[in-house]
């Protein structure tokens, strides 16, 4: 473990939150296996608060540490693949793939040969530790269950063209929050590697010139253009990057034709077929991306007892599991139910974030995660949605759960009621361009207490106003100005 505390977490990196110390660990291409998971739930139950968070990347994060961990115990969980090989690497941002690569019968590449080259090269490769810990690389494969709208430094997405895959290169650039930019380069598969290793090289170049705070990519393209920095990089490889028969730099990723609303974020929840003949996967929503230790032990032994003992973590801050014979899923269904889980994409939970708060979070102006699950249990059950609809509490501007566009997004602001400072949230709807991050603002100041009457509000006109069952909660409101919103929403206070 290195002395002292870091601004970004790692599994050797402690970080100081206001619930205790906080580590996070890498799950590259977030799969795991059952021993992994066993090691996961003995740590957060034997150090932490006895749970472990799924984050946004797909990696797990464990609170309320008390002190920090021996350092045996953590080479023992590197011994089962558990963090980076090499500790001067473990707090890169983890490497994000879909959460069905190798198993999506619409995929044209499997990604998970790729995740492995690039953290196996940032394991042999320590200098690369001096880049910002926030450098990231995605490879989407081009399947029903998309990560290309995520937001990642990199992004290698596949294409097919002429019928060959090819891999189309993306870079982060431009106004923070934005999805990385289409750079009118094509890849082979095997070129992949190498030309990755050359960006990160002459990105480390740069690092190393600036002084801190330490530069992050996107600023580096911000500064120098991409066009210098992809020449240097060709310079370094030896040769050009083939340009693609698309050359409109000005396209971000969807020219891919990935349909980015939030509805079809979901699809990976519930009961899927495999690629593979005869194999399903399930979707299993996880409440706020939260784990109990001995739900993960749980979920590892109906792994190793149905499955390959694999289970995957989605970026969507839930849990896929894989491989399960048809004539199993009764018998799987019925242990997750006993778990006190379920896969329904109609739960409310199932596209519910939210980021630590001010429980965990000095910068949280609200409890979030208390917030979200009072909500949660406070919506009626017989609301029923067609579609999922994503609902983000962030309890400052930083969005730290979630950086991408959500349906609802209630961003937690303080407030005076008779002497004392209490939490309340501001209102954002739709998914479109606005000037602000989180959309359209809806409502300036809502109280904790009301929370449940608008947002039920909300649901039950979305609900019963869409124009048919396909319709999403982001398409319904985007038909309409906020004072017509207003209009349609407004409970009776």
């Amino acid at each position: 473990m290195l002395s002292g505390f870091a601004s970004c977490p790692g599994l050797f990196y402690d970080t100081l939150a206001p619930d205790g110390i906080l580590f996070r660990i890498r799950i590259p291409g977030g799969i795991l296996d059952s021993k992994q998971c066993y090691a996961i739930a003995d740590l957060a139950e034997n150090y932490g608060g006895g749970y472990v968070d799924v984050t946004n990347r797909a990696n797990l994060q464990i609170r309320e540490l008390r002190s920090g961990i021996n350092t045996s115990v953590l080479q023992d969980l590197q011994n089962v693949g558990i963090g980076s090989r090499n500790v001067a690497v473990d707090h890169i941002r983890n490497i994000m793939t879909s959460p069905t690569a190798g198993i999506d019968h619409q995929e044209l590449i499997d990604t998970r040969p790729f995740v492995k080259q690039w953290d196996d090269y940032l394991a042999t490769h320590p200098s690369l530790g001096k880049l910002s810990a926030k450098f990231s690389v995605g490879f989407d494969g081009g399947g029903q269950v998309s990560v290309c709208h995520q937001l990642n430094d990199i992004m290698l997405a596949a294409v097919v063209i002429d019928g060959e895959v090819y891999f189309r290169l993306y870079l982060s650039v431009g106004q923070a929050g934005k999805p990385p930019l289409d750079m009118a380069i094509i890849l082979l598969p095997e070129q992949c590697l190498p030309v990755l290793a050359a960006l990160a090289e002459v990105y480390r170049h740069y690092t190393e010139l600036h002084t801190k705070p330490k530069l992050r990519l996107r600023e580096l393209l911000n500064n120098l253009g991409c066009e210098s920095y992809l020449k240097e990089v060709e310079k370094l490889l030896g040769f050009p990057l083939p340009p693609s028969p698309v050359c409109d730099t000005t396209n971000s990723l969807s020219p891919l034709g990935v349909k980015n609303t939030v509805s079809s974020q979901y699809h990976h929840i519930g009961i899927h077929p495999q690629g593979q003949q005869g194999l399903f996967y399930v979707g299993v929503v996880l409440p706020l991306g939260r784990l109990e230790s001995k739900q993960m032990r749980g979920f590892a032994d109906l792994a190793s007892e149905f499955g390959t003992g694999t289970l995957r973590l989605t970026p969507w801050q839930n849990l896929l599991l894989t491989d399960i014979p048809q004539a199993a899923l009764s018998n799987v269904k019925n242990e997750i139910t006993a778990l006190n889980l379920d896969f329904s994409r109609s739960n409310i939970n199932s596209a519910l974030v939210a980021c630590s708060g001010n429980q965990g979070c000095a910068a949280a102006a609200t409890d979030t995660k208390g917030d979200a699950v009072r909500l949660a249990n406070d919506l009626p059950t017989n609301l029923n949605l067609n579609y999922p609809v994503h609902i983000h509490f962030s309890g400052c501007e930083k969005s730290c759960a979630h950086h991408g566009n959500s349906d609802i997004t209630l961003l937690g602001v303080s407030g005076q009621s008779e002497n004392a400072t209490v939490g309340a949230y501001q209102i954002y709807v739709g998914a479109g361009e606005s000037d602000h991050k989180f959309g359209r603002q809806l409502y300036e100041y809502v109280s904790v207490d009301e929370l449940t009457v608008f947002l039920e509000q909300m649901l039950r006109v979305y609900k019963m106003q869409c124009r048919n069952s396909n319709e999403s909660f982001g398409e319904f409101v985007n038909r309409y100005e906020i004072s017509q919103l207003q209009s349609l929403f407004s409970p009776i206070r």
